[in-house]
């Protein structure tokens, strides 16, 4: 019995229910006997329909979870960690489940118009593009965006971030009303006490609050390398403005806006969260920031 006779056979069984005579025309109108149809109806469930429903079940389930932001790749990566899918599942296969449960991804689709920066050679741009990593606290990364709340979102609010580029893990986060010199000492003082003794290469871009006396001063003790962005290249900080870019496209603009300071306050401390303790990605072989980066150390 073929997947159309299925369906039709379930209509026919709902729509019939209570109305005399129902089900003659209908099976009249498929081309169908009342022999047929009642065998089909008494078929056992075969193993490959058992496990398409309950593949279907878990990816609308994922596909919820993260709050209706992710693509067939990281609905594959969930799935595969699922207890409760005990079968092999291919790409293919979430594509084809997508499709017939008519979910797709909201995010907003990439761009691929960018201009090649001119090459510049500063020699303080130790990082040079190296953002593949092999231990926890190699390389820190770190950045400003901004936030908007209010009843017509007339507020704003800058979320200054500490990225650990091993498993893009963000390891401290502070608010502010600007980009302060104080807002970049805070959130790096929380990102050493949260860590503790280690000495990692930190990038940032050109920034007032970077460049400041105060704040080299401050990072100094605790003998990093440091590193900047070249003037006007912003894929130099890649990593940390996609974290932004996903932050807000993922989680941010999937919620209701914020009315208030603390609403806003708990809706950035529960995106967070998100992102370290349930974002799985293949590039992490399936597992979380929090999973990836505590099995290093």
């Amino acid at each position: 019995m073929n997947k159309q006779h299925r369906l039709a056979y379930q209509a026919i069984k709902v729509v019939s229910q209570g109305n005399h005579g129902a089900i003659t025309k209908l099976l009249a109108l498929i081309g169908v006997s009342r022999q047929a149809y009642y065998k089909g109806l008494k078929r056992p469930e075969t193993p490959w329909q058992r496990q398409n429903k309950q593949l279907k079940t878990r990816t609308q389930y994922w596909f919820d979870f993260h709050h209706q932001g992710i693509g067939a790749g990281i609905l594959l990566t969930n799935l595969e960690q699922d207890d409760m899918i005990s079968f092999p599942v291919t790409f293919k296969q979430v594509r084809r489940v997508m499709r017939e449960l008519n979910i797709r991804s909201q995010v907003r689709p990439k761009k691929h118009n960018r201009v090649k920066q001119a090459e510049q050679h500063l020699l303080d741009n130790v990082l040079n593009q190296k953002f593949d990593v092999s231990a926890p606290n190699k390389v820190w990364l770190a950045d400003s965006t901004e936030l908007t709340y209010g009843v017509n979102g007339e507020h704003k609010i800058r979320l200054s971030g500490v990225l650990d580029l091993y498993g893009r893990r963000l390891l401290s986060y502070h608010l502010s009303q600007t980009e302060t010199t104080v807002a970049e000492i805070e959130v790096f003082q929380r990102a050493f006490t949260a860590v503790g003794n280690v000495h990692p290469l930190v990038h940032t871009d050109r920034g007032s609050a970077y460049t400041s006396k105060a704040f080299n001063s401050f990072i100094n003790q605790f003998e990093v390398t440091r590193s900047m962005s070249r003037p006007g290249t912003p894929y130099d900080n890649a990593p940390m403005e996609r974290w932004w870019n996903e932050f807000k496209l993922r989680w941010i603009e999937r919620h209701p806006m914020a009315k208030t300071e603390h609403e806003l306050i708990e809706l950035v401390e529960s995106g967070i969260k998100y992102f370290n303790h349930d974002n799985r990605t293949a590039q992490r072989n399936g597992l979380t920031p929090d999973e990836y980066w505590n099995e290093a150390i």
